[in-house]
């Protein structure tokens, strides 16, 4: 084998790794750690008898690692090293490194969380940051913590975020740093010429690239399958003395390994996805071709699942890619975008981006409720962990302190997302198991474009051949069920589609108008033969610039099947609500799911709790009706607090009380039926009790709502300024402040008040928070404007020895 740059550091790593049981190894493109790392390690101490798992972020780029490795190591793959994914697998009782694909760690782990026969976990390409690769993390160092602080964790990757990983893995952790080997790349840009087609655009820089001398082998990355489709056809037809070669996902191992097997007799052109930029060196290859484009799986709120998305490469993967043209030899990359385009420095964490109903899933399958019980290098976000946590609970799969359900125990065998295991999982309940499996094979196919749903199975169950990554995941799917594929019947669709998208059922309430059950409102054109149906489910969803939904997929549903799916539809429940209109609440029995009315009737009798999350609810849609002048004052003065003190004194904003009715203002609802009784309750008592008695005391001592001034007088505090980070004010005649020196304070002298010095008409004459400054500078004047237009007032020629008052000249 050739010298690579990772073989002067492998003795250090092993090393290290015999004492300490976490590493980061950054080992930039070309360094060859993917493959000499795992090999070095397997005949250490702490290996033996037991197994090393390589976890690689793409299926390609774990089969080729194991086949390079086994080819090393003179076998087969599936001998030493083999590798286990998502529905293909190459392993044997010999097997000592497994190379896996992320989510089978997570498999492996909620099976045996012990990890036996385990030794060490590597992560490779961690820059990439996927949501698996972060779950994976966080499982394994929780794992390591607590009962298995034997097993050996390493982190490695062309990249990374240094200080990110410290602070997760612990600051002494080692970190060994490897450069790569890279020859010099010239960088062209080729934009594509007004109205090229992309295909095209390709093909004209792949004839300038065979054009240069010195040109070997090229790689030409495009974005998917469909991409590479077309233009290795244009190739074929256009260059039949070149080797053209597709390369991507979907292809067979011995596909995979004949695109990248270097051809002596003839030159290559490999027409590649992103697979390309893990860190196998492809032999040969001195031109890339980079079309600035990826695909990949994003989050779709309109359909509830994540499908592949294309956009623009950020400026590392493109720098990554760059470098495919320098791992051997000098080499050329040509850009297809205009050298002006911005790229983002790096791609985002996929764990800010996605779906995180499946890590919730996940999570509740690990015995773990919230978060921040693990180690995050990038913690879930809040909102799209309690999004996640609310679809579970709507789905079944969590009760309502989000721990596992029977339903959700029974879902997590699939290895699929929640909507979709809920609707296999449920599928036998209706004996339509191999229904599900088919119609969970599409939805999971993330490149599928028909409109209708029945059209797009009923073709793929007569023709199965004409689709084979269906055909698989189908196949896959029905074997952990035990049952047969053959068996799926074509049956309505509606139902089984209701079992996933429980709140997108949808009544009509005008023709083409429907209410779904979350309660948002979607529209069907007119011709469409949905728009006339009473109920249906809407599988995806867009909505416009307008702020209108429209239903882009769909099928009907009976009231049948409705109630057949959610029997406890036909219980009665009350349902209060305000009556904008009217004025007061009203009150009925409905049969309902969710925001839809099945049926209903009068409620004679309103439930006390059901009238008060009625008006609390109304309250929430009518804040000012609730937010007057002296529960502002609160607000006002728990600001002041708040700004100044710190995050001990309670959050006091509109949006945290209005969460918070139900536990300071809810308890003091009893018999009350209207808003207008609410206005006249005193709120602001009720808030100043939800605090303790000792915090109450020390609230009215820090912010006082009288202070006594100069005239004798005790003039109040406003204190709603506050809650735009203002001083209180106060404001008196300015004849009641004569002999004031000091400007009056409030929080133990700590905030100067903002004095409004009014006229006696009560109209402000100063605002100043440095009364000795006005004496002397701005009160001359003011009294030589104001003694002519209020004689009956004192103005005296020295304020500061004048007796303070609040009456006319004459009563002094």
């Amino acid at each position: 084998m050739s010298d690579l740059p990772i073989d002067q550091y492998l003795d250090q790593l092993k090393t290290v790794l015999a004492s300490s049981n976490r590493l980061l190894l950054i080992a930039q493109p070309g360094a060859g750690k993917t493959t000499r790392v795992p090999l070095c390690l397997l005949e250490e101490d702490w290996v033996k008898g037991q197994r090393l798992l390589l976890l690689e972020p793409r299926r390609v780029a774990a089969r080729l690692a194991a086949c390079y490795m086994a080819q090393q190591l003179g076998e087969s793959v599936g001998q030493t090293v083999g590798y286990r994914m998502r529905g293909d697998s190459c392993v044997s009782a010999q097997t000592r490194l497994e190379v896996v694909t992320q989510g089978v760690l997570t498999r492996m782990l909620q099976a045996d969380p012990l990890l036996e026969g385990i030794a060490g976990i590597i992560f490779d390409e961690f820059h990439e940051r996927s949501l698996e690769a972060d779950v994976g993390l966080a499982l394994m160092l929780d794992v390591q913590t607590s009962i298995r602080d034997d097993l050996r964790l390493l982190v490695m990757s062309a990249t990374l975020d240094v200080e990110a990983l410290k602070r997760v893995l612990g600051g002494p952790v080692p970190v060994i740093e490897c450069h790569g080997r890279q020859f010099p790349v010239t960088t062209a840009y080729r934009p594509a010429l007004s109205g090229e087609e992309s295909v095209s655009h390709a093909l004209r820089v792949i004839e300038e690239a065979l054009s240069m001398p010195g040109t070997q082998d090229i790689l030409v990355i495009l974005p998917g399958v469909a991409e590479i489709n077309r233009l290795v056809q244009l190739l074929e037809k256009m260059l039949p003395d070149l080797a053209i070669r597709r390369l991507h996902g979907r292809m067979s191992i011995a596909e995979q390994q004949a695109a990248l097997a270097a051809n002596t007799s003839k030159q290559r052109i490999i027409v590649s996805t992103a697979i390309t930029e893990s860190s196998i060196t492809v032999d040969g290859v001195n031109v890339v071709i980079d079309g600035g484009l990826e695909r990949v799986p994003l989050f779709q709120p309109r359909t509830g699942l994540t499908r592949l998305t294309t956009r623009r490469i950020n400026r590392a993967s493109a720098d990554q890619r760059r470098g495919r043209a320098g791992r051997q030899r000098e080499g050329s990359c040509f850009r297809l975008w205009a050298q002006e385009q911005t790229l983002v420095p790096y791609g985002e964490p996929e764990i800010l981006q996605a779906d995180l109903s499946s890590l919730v899933l996940e999570l509740a399958c690990w015995g773990v409720a919230s978060p921040q019980a693990l180690s995050w290098v990038t913690p879930p976000p809040e909102g799209a962990w309690r999004g996640g946590q609310s679809l579970l609970v709507q789905l079944g799969v969590l009760d309502e302190y989000y721990k596992l359900t029977p339903l959700g125990n029974r879902c997590a065998r699939w290895p699929v997302e929640p909507r979709i295991a809920v609707m296999l999982e449920r599928a036998s309940d209706f004996n339509v198991l191999p229904l599900a499996c088919g119609m969970a094979a599409l939805l999971e196919e993330r490149d599928s474009s028909e409109r209708s749903l029945h059209d797009a199975l009923a073709l793929r169950v007569r023709q199965p051949k004409r689709f084979p990554s269906w055909q698989r995941e189908a196949l896959r799917l029905a074997k952990i069920a035990g049952i047969a594929l053959s068996d799926a019947v074509l049956e309505p669709l509606g139902p089984l589609l209701a079992l996933a998208y429980p709140e997108r059922i949808g009544q009509q309430m005008d023709s083409g108008i429907f209410r779904l059950a979350n309660g948002k409102t979607a529209t069907l054109p007119l011709n469409d033969m949905l728009a006339h149906q009473s109920f249906l489910v809407a599988v995806a969803l867009h909505s416009t610039v307008g702020g209108q939904t429209r239903i882009i997929t769909g099928e009907p549903l009976s009231l049948e099947s409705l109630l057949s799916l959610y029997p406890g539809i036909q219980k009665w429940q009350p349902r209060v609500a305000w009556s904008q209109e009217q004025g007061r609440l009203i009150g009925e029995e409905v049969q309902a799911h969710a925001s839809l009315v099945i049926a209903k009737r009068p409620l004679v009798h309103l439930p006390e709790e059901a009238v008060k999350e009625a008006l609390l609810n109304a309250l929430r849609q009518q804040p000012g009706r609730l937010f007057g002048d002296n529960l502002q004052q609160m607000r006002g003065r728990m600001a002041l607090l708040r700004d100044n003190l710190g995050e001990a004194w309670p959050d006091w904003s509109e949006p945290a009380l209005l969460a918070s009715l139900e536990s300071w203002l809810a308890p003091y609802l009893i018999g009350i039926k209207r808003l207008s009784q609410i206005e006249k309750l005193p709120l602001e008592r009720y808030l100043l009790n939800s605090l303790t008695w000792e915090a109450q005391s020390e609230f009215e001592q820090l912010t006082p709502l009288m202070l006594e001034v100069p005239s004798g007088k005790q003039v109040g505090l406003d204190y709603q300024p506050c809650l735009s980070q203002r001083p209180p004010i106060l404001a008196l005649k300015l004849q009641e402040a004569f002999g004031w020196r000091v400007t009056p304070t409030v929080l133990n002298g700590t905030v100067a008040v903002m004095i409004h010095l009014l006229s006696p008409a009560r109209r402000p004459l100063q605002v100043t928070q440095d009364l000795v400054s006005f004496w002397q500078n701005g009160y001359p004047e003011v009294r030589k404007e104001m003694r002519g237009r209020y004689p009956k007032h004192p103005w005296p020629e020295d304020p500061l020895t004048a007796p303070a008052t609040a009456q006319t000249r004459r009563k002094v």
